[in-house]
């Protein structure tokens, strides 16, 4: 005998085999016992969810002499003339190859004959929806008012293809996806029936790839079985499914995350170098996205993956990589890829760009990268806050000797760990931060070499450097010039801005006023926010150590009073520098 495919050997003959569609087997059922059979169905929903089968059993159903529970009992005299290829009682039509006029009158005509072995003559039109607008009409008026012994089963995928006059004659089951939990007691079922040794991770791994269609798992259940000479195997159903390495599209993730666009795309050539299509390799990562975000957002995450303990611990380390919304936008720059594919010449170069894409947040404009990238300033800023070394609170009255100023503006802008032997309390607010905080262990050698840091990255364009080398650090505050006050401010915001732990304090100081009353530096904002933000306790702490090490060893914020314009905010500061003394602004 032929061998017959796994989705045809193990198909339901009975309501009670069907897998899922409970609220249609269920009235399906009460209609046979009640003998309320309707003249005309429609059966739409997914591929392979069972709307053929269901079909095929109810039309056995309707004929049968002695239904057992609302099914066919398959011993009757018509459930055997029924089980024969040639019986004439149950007719199949393929309505994508016979989707004319003249077919459509042909079965209008052949209708009127009587059923042979049974009561009941059953018509199953499948993908009903291919049928041309005129055939539609040729049957509309049959469909209405059949003959009493007939019966009409349309099937099909896309019901809105369907004229809403042949939609109002039909009474309409919608049949859903198959849940992955039945699809994986599906196959193993058929495995144990078959002799087949399998894994749970491999059962799991069919389902998941079956995407809630019996058919197509069965499919790939059979492949695999051929696949495998002995046990099934997870990795053998990555190779059946021509996936790629799950390792490989770990490290493209995490590279990704990690805004290593370089590597990202290194690691992208490998493995299509290997012969893997770029279709498949955007599909697998969007697979590993989707696996990230459950581990991200789901406690049970373990038990919705039911992926080994391997590949379970590489899904796990890459979401601790990224927050909610940086996951959730590479997802969403990835979906539109495999979108975009379908209309692309070239499926690499688009593949290509939406990595480069995702390693790149900082040139993303949408909310979420906007969001992520906020989220993951304020982390650092309270990270580098907690492990400053606690400083007294009050002002510095005395500045710090000159050399040890001139060491540490040095150490800021060469962005390299003191030596091993200094002391860490002789260190800045700055330096300790970026020597001690989170990133500094995140350099790609091993964690336990603490001697050297890797250079910051910072925007093209700026400098490291915090002072032009020409120019000494200044000893004290009262050595600062003219000229070098009016630099300070901007010293500050280059100082903030390549120490990549405080670019929110950049964003908050970039738009303030500043002028000096004596030797104190005044910072004026007219935004309470900015306010508040700036004289918090740790920001006002940290600016100030900042600007010590800039010979600026006082300073104070003020909130601009609401409706002050620019001019009158100058009048006003005329007037409290030059206190006693007539001021005529004209």
């Amino acid at each position: 005998m032929a061998y017959m495919a796994f989705y045809r050997t193990f198909r339901p003959s009975t309501f009670d085999e069907v897998v899922r569609q409970e609220h249609i087997v269920r009235i399906l059922k009460n209609q046979i016992e009640s003998g309320k059979v309707g003249h005309a169905y429609l059966f739409c929903g997914p591929r392979g969810t069972g709307k053929t089968t269901l079909a095929k059993i109810f039309a056995r159903a309707v004929n049968c002499l002695d239904p057992q529970n609302g099914s066919p009992c398959g011993k009757c005299e018509v459930c055997r003339a029924l089980s024969s290829p040639a019986n004439m009682d149950i007719v199949e039509i393929d309505a994508a190859s016979n989707n004319g006029v003249d077919e459509m009158r042909d079965l209008r005509e052949k209708v009127q004959y009587p059923p042979v072995a049974g009561s009941k003559k059953v018509y199953i039109i499948d993908e009903v929806h291919m049928l041309s607008p005129s055939a539609f009409n040729a049957v509309l008026k049959t469909l209405e008012e059949p003959p009493a012994h007939a019966v009409f089963i349309l099937a099909t995928t896309e019901p809105q293809k369907i004229p809403a006059t042949i939609l109002s004659r039909c009474m309409r089951f919608d049949f859903k996806l198959i849940p992955r939990e039945d699809l994986e007691n599906l196959i193993s079922g058929v495995f144990q029936r078959v002799g087949k040794e399998y894994e749970r991770e491999a059962v799991t791994a069919i389902a998941r790839a079956g995407a809630g269609s019996a058919r197509d798992s069965l499919s790939i259940a059979d492949m695999c079985a051929s696949y495998a000479p002995g046990k099934l195997t997870y990795a053998d159903v990555i190779a059946v499914l021509g996936a790629a390495d799950f390792s490989e599209i770990a490290r493209i993730v995490n590279f990704m995350f990690q805004g290593d666009a370089s590597s990202a795309l290194s690691e992208v050539e490998s493995v299509l170098a290997t012969g893997k299509s770029v279709g498949t390799l955007c599909k697998d990562i969007l697979t590993f996205l989707n696996s990230v975000a459950i581990a991200k957002m789901c406690k049970n995450a373990r038990e919705i993956l039911n992926l080994p303990d391997e590949s379970f611990s590489l899904v796990f380390s890459s979401a601790e990589l990224a927050d909610g919304h940086r996951i959730l936008r590479t997802t969403e720059i990835m979906a539109a890829c495999e979108n975009d594919m379908r209309y692309s010449l070239n499926g690499a170069i688009t593949l290509e760009t939406a990595v480069i894409k995702c390693a790149l947040p900082r040139d993303d404009y949408n909310i979420d990268a906007l969001i992520s990238r906020v989220a993951a300033l304020e982390k650092r800023v309270e990270e580098g806050v907690k492990v400053a070394p606690s400083k007294p609170e009050a002002n510095v009255q005395a500045p710090p000797p000159a050399a040890a100023a001139e060491e540490g503006l040095k150490e800021s802008a060469s962005n390299t760990a003191p030596p091993a032997g200094e002391a860490k309390k002789n260190k800045s607010v700055l330096e300790t931060m970026e020597d001690d905080g989170p990133f500094a262990q995140q350099s790609k050698g091993s964690k336990e070499n603490k001697e050297e840091v890797p250079p910051l990255p910072c925007d093209e364009g700026v400098q490291p450097t915090l002072w032009e080398s020409a120019a000494p650090a200044p000893a004290s505050a009262g050595s600062l010039s003219d000229e070098q006050k009016s630099k300070v401010f901007a010293k500050l915001l280059r100082l903030l801005r390549t120490t990549r732990r405080n670019a929110v304090l950049f964003t908050l100081c970039m738009d303030l006023e500043n002028f000096f009353e004596g030797d104190t530096l005044v910072l004026v904002t007219d935004t309470e926010a900015v306010f508040r933000a700036l004289t918090r306790e740790e920001n006002a702490r940290f600016v100030r150590e900042a600007l010590a090490e800039l010979g600026v060893f006082s300073h104070e914020v003020r909130l601009k009073p609401k409706g002050e314009s620019k001019w009158e905010s100058a009048e006003r500061r005329l007037r409290e520098n030059f206190k006693g003394i007539d001021i005529d602004v004209k």
